[in-house]
């Protein structure tokens, strides 16, 4: 079977082999429901437990403070409206990059008479701090900004915006952060975050290595949220449903992991990133967000006169999986909101390609790469010039 070289982690991760080991007796013998009391439940309540430790751990939080979901997108929405729920109809303020499932339940309030503050970034991707400082003193009461972004890597100082919204709204906001692109990628310190500012962090299991279908809220047990999901009072009361025992148990084996891979994953993924920016920069590619701090594993750019949907389907058949934007967005022909938030022209975020790299890509995969980018940006420039 044709397996092009896989250059698209941000989209999701390749199972780790040990985390569906793990998973596989929670499918057969260790059937049980978590909420039963006979041995069956207990043994997969005490999986569950293991796995919220291991989550807990990786982040820096209390195991108390995690909730389990169906993934990023639950936790975001979870978040969003459940806070927003408990309180009286206000502004919520999110920064102009964030995800879909944060800017569609975002908006969604309005319907219940909220007001969506969206705040501007600079052309590296970066919240522009004075945007910041003038929707704070809007006092808004919910505050969502991402820590990575999916498209440009871009990472934002959290912590410093988090005080900041603190000290503006006298501590009555809540603030959180979708950190699903960060998980396994940078060290994360709720802890710290928390002693910030920071209310609630969203994880993902499938960015990592674990499942797809398992994800987190990590949450401040200060903070009043309405479950999305009413029913037997599961996760604290916060999300009614049977656990999905096995893509938890393989959630938390992923994070335990991610953790202890991590100093040297990283050293490794953001030298071959290096080469790479450069063999890009030598094709005359423009790298968005460059100047940015950045994820180490994510580059995206575009290149002269080229759609960056042609590229990835030539560079697919090429032997080179890569993305034009969001995988989850990858129905909607429009350019990038994230490129168009940070005043890249229609017509260059069109040509959008990002490259985002896991613990087992290569030197050899990326240096292929380059070569199949080469010959089909030489080859599409040829096309155009005969059609011209």
């Amino acid at each position: 079977m044709f397996a092009p070289a896989y250059l698209d982690h941000n989209a999701t991760s390749p199972l780790r082999p040990a985390v569906l080991e793990a998973m596989l007796p929670y499918f057969g013998q260790h059937f049980g429901n978590a909420s039963s009391r006979h041995e069956y439940g207990r043994a997969a309540r005490r999986a569950i437990d293991e796995a919220r430790q291991r989550v807990a751990f990786a982040v820096g939080a209390n195991p108390t403070e995690v909730i389990f979901t169906s993934g990023g997108s639950e936790a975001n929405n979870l978040f969003i409206k459940g806070a927003a729920a408990q309180l009286k109809a206000g502004t919520i303020a999110i920064s102009a990059i964030e995800h879909p499932c944060v800017r569609e339940p975002a908006k969604s309030l309005k319907r219940q008479g909220w007001q969506v503050r969206e705040i501007a970034v600079d052309a590296d991707c970066r919240l522009a701090s004075a945007d910041f400082l003038s929707a704070m003193a809007e006092k808004p009461q919910l505050v969502s900004i991402m820590l990575a972004n999916n498209e440009t890597g871009a990472v934002q100082d959290i912590a410093s915006l988090a005080a900041m919204a603190a000290q503006a709204t006298q501590g009555r906001a809540w603030f959180h952060s979708d950190a699903v692109q960060a998980l396994g990628k940078i060290p994360l310190d709720f802890r710290s975050l928390n002693a910030a500012g920071v209310h609630a962090l969203t994880l993902s299991a499938h960015k990592l290595g674990g499942p797809k279908g398992s994800g987190a809220l990590i949450v401040d047990k200060r903070v009043d949220l309405l479950p999305l999901i009413a029913g037997g009072g599961h996760e604290r009361g916060l999300r009614s449903g049977t656990e999905n025992v096995p893509a938890i148990v393989g959630f938390g084996l992923a994070c335990a992991e991610a953790v202890v891979q991590l100093q040297e994953s990283t050293q490794r993924i953001k030298q071959l990133r290096g080469e790479l920016e450069r063999g890009l920069l030598g094709q005359g590619a423009s790298i968005f967000a460059l100047a940015a701090e950045r994820l180490p594993n994510t580059v995206y750019f575009s290149l002269p006169g080229l759609d960056g949907e042609t590229l990835v389907a030539k560079l697919d058949r090429a032997g080179f999986a890569v993305a034009s934007g969001a995988a989850c967005s990858s129905a909607n022909p429009e350019p990038s909101h994230v490129l168009l938030a940070m005043g890249v022209e229609p017509a260059q975020a069109r040509g959008a390609v990002r490259v985002s790299l896991g613990p087992e890509t290569t030197g050899a995969e990326l240096a292929g790469f380059l070569q199949a980018l080469a010959a089909t940006q030489s080859n599409l420039q040829s096309l155009t010039s005969l059609v011209g």
